[in-house]
């Protein structure tokens, strides 16, 4: 199911809420139960057959949590690590099963020409996020950090349906100790007002700006993939239409996960913070995907040594770390790719960072020039290492690149070539070209682009906006320099109520979220 539909708005949500806070009169557990149950629902909708699936491994990790908080209590640590082995090797063994057998076997097919094969393999939807979560609780139980007795409560925190399906990664202290307490179970008009504004805003994103934006990159990244030579400025119209669909198709999800999470009185962690505005890779995965970003970071990178063994051994680890995160995105060698051009971006970074400091401790230093060559540089290869997450071959990545760099020239649309004058000469003496047709494409594809980008990096975002309403964990109100806010006046009201309205009569193809994919 998804949030942006029909059913989910008009049924799903306002059933589950009521059960929820009615059963709640009558019992906390009770109304638990109902909200798992009713994201197992949610769940089933796409796929009944992979509810049985989603249980088996709901049911493991139980398993294994609880002897681990057993052990932990009991202070044996050796049978302890062999438990966590045991829970932590089973999920990643479900996981590569069902997410990349395939892969590795076409890619063995390959190298050695064989013909080795499995039947086609479904994905389950949110696997990853659902595998995540749960080896994060595993390893916090091992660690003394969380553990969790009641089935119930445990089956809440994995299901729970706001963020289920893509996110946020979550943790069993952060989420569980809401549910204990007496005032979730009550409902708020507070916690409604703030909760369906944060919603409505990432409405408006996915339905409006991402799926308005979504058939120009589209056809670029089609042509490509097909083997059409694009320009110059076609492939970056396309790049960037892409880099801006991305951008508010997830930031979307994450506000109306937040939002339709804060309806129950829950806060979630953020997962998105306008990562577009940031002046350096480090600063852009601190702000992109939030919550995978502390998962890699906590679970794979620190336990593999992080930054405590020296500088060489630093930069192995974060290239180990974004691989392996280019590949939890999806089972191709173009998420491979992607996870490496970040790696290497993140050790250029990090080396870059500490030369500075040691050689060049003032240059540029806190000047506009550097902070915009800085953001520039940053945007620039963001937006290229975004060329291989989505295109969908080798080739298309290839020829996309390509194109980019300027190998298959520069053109305009032959109309423009009247309303350029003078400027049209000199356009085509430094190797431009004019082609028939194509006019209204480049002029649409360009217009989304250069107002989304606008919207993305000079208006405050979603928590910014809702600063003083806690819109999420881990947000700091006073670090905000944005003056406009969101405020319960009748002001806000309409223009919350105009995107609600441009949000739903825009829902008549509801798309998914690109993140479900993964």
């Amino acid at each position: 199911m998804l949030f942006n539909s029909y059913a989910f708005l008009l049924l799903y949500l306002p059933i589950t809420a009521w059960g929820f806070f009615r059963l709640a009169v009558y019992s906390h557990r009770l109304a638990a139960a109902w909200l798992g149950a009713a994201s197992l629902f949610f769940y089933g909708y796409w796929n009944p057959a992979y509810v049985g699936l989603l249980l088996a491994s709901i049911f493991f990790n139980y398993g294994i949590g609880y002897a681990l908080a057993r052990e932990h209590e009991a202070g044996r640590s050796q049978r302890r690590n062999l438990i966590l082995t045991l829970g932590v090797g089973g999920d990643l063994a479900l996981l590569g099963y069902y997410k990349y057998a395939n892969f590795f076997l076409d890619t063995a097919n390959r190298l050695l020409d064989t013909h080795w094969g499995l039947q086609e393999i479904l994905l389950p939807l949110g696997i990853s996020f659902f595998t995540f979560t749960q080896i994060a609780f595993l390893v916090d139980a091992w660690s003394g950090k969380a553990k969790e007795y009641s089935f119930i409560h445990y089956l809440l925190f994995v299901t729970y349906f706001p963020h289920l399906i893509a996110g946020p990664v979550l943790h069993h202290k952060e989420m569980m100790p809401q549910f204990a307490r007496a005032e979730t179970y009550r409902p708020s008009w507070d916690n409604f007002t703030i909760g369906s504004t944060i919603f409505t805003m990432g409405l408006f994103k996915k339905a409006v700006l991402a799926d308005g934006i979504s058939p120009y990159a589209n056809s670029a990244f089609d042509a490509a993939d097909a083997g059409q030579q694009l320009d110059f400025l076609a492939a970056w119209g396309g790049a960037l239409a892409y880099s801006a669909q991305l951008y508010f198709d997830f930031s979307g999800y994450s506000d109306m996960a937040i939002g339709l999470s804060r309806m129950f009185g829950i806060v979630l962690p953020l997962n998105f913070n306008s990562p577009y505005k940031a002046a350096n890779i480090i600063d852009f995965w601190r702000r992109w995907h939030m919550t995978l970003s502390r998962f890699l970071r906590d679970y794979l990178y620190i336990p593999l040594g992080g930054n405590r063994k020296g500088r060489v051994r630093r930069h192995v680890n974060l290239m180990i770390t974004m691989l392996l995160g280019g590949l939890w995105h999806g089972a191709s060698w173009n998420f491979v790719l992607w996870g490496g051009l970040h790696g290497l971006y993140l050790t250029v970074n990090h080396a870059w960072r500490g030369l500075r400091e040691r050689h060049f401790p003032t240059l540029m230093k806190g000047s506009r020039a550097g902070k915009g060559m800085a953001w520039l540089l940053t945007f620039v290869a963001v937006v290229v290492a975004w060329v291989p997450f989505r295109a969908t071959t080798t080739e298309g990545t290839l020829a996309m690149l390509a194109a980019m760099a300027g190998f298959n020239g520069v053109s305009l649309p032959a109309a423009f070539a009247p309303m350029l004058g003078g400027l049209g000469d000199v356009f085509l003496a430094w190797g431009g070209r004019f082609d028939l047709g194509g006019g209204s494409q480049f002029v649409f594809t360009w217009a989304w682009v250069l107002s989304l980008l606008a919207i993305a990096l000079f208006l405050p975002n979603t928590q910014e906006l809702m600063r003083h309403h806690r819109p999420g964990f881990d947000f700091d109100p006073a670090a905000v320099t944005a003056r406009m806010q969101w405020r319960p006046t009748p002001a806000w009201g309409l223009l919350t109520a105009a995107l609600a309205a441009a949000g739903i009569l825009s829902l008549s193809q509801a798309t998914e979220f690109l993140y479900y994919q993964f």
